[in-house]
């Protein structure tokens, strides 16, 4: 699913850290080393059809990385 982030994602919470992530080596292979986090938080997103809708979004993120794959998880309307 294509869509863009409105504004910035407020509440953002870190939900997995290090081996909690099941993911961490496709991680470090894909994108490198680096202290990874599963986060989360709510954001308004504008869909490929152009709607605007409020959304729980997740993505990783590492430090000198920075956010990598960011998914809709859920929408709060």
């Amino acid at each position: 699913m294509y869509f863009d982030l409105i504004g910035e994602i407020t509440h953002v919470e870190t939900f997995a850290t290090g081996s909690g992530i099941r993911e961490l080596g496709r991680l470090r292979k894909l994108y490198g080393r680096g202290r990874w986090r599963k986060r989360k938080g709510l954001s308004q997103v504008r869909l490929a059809d152009g709607t605007v809708r409020p959304a729980e979004v997740h993505w990783y993120e590492a430090t000198g990385i920075g956010r990598r794959e960011m998914k809709i998880k859920r929408f709060l309307d």
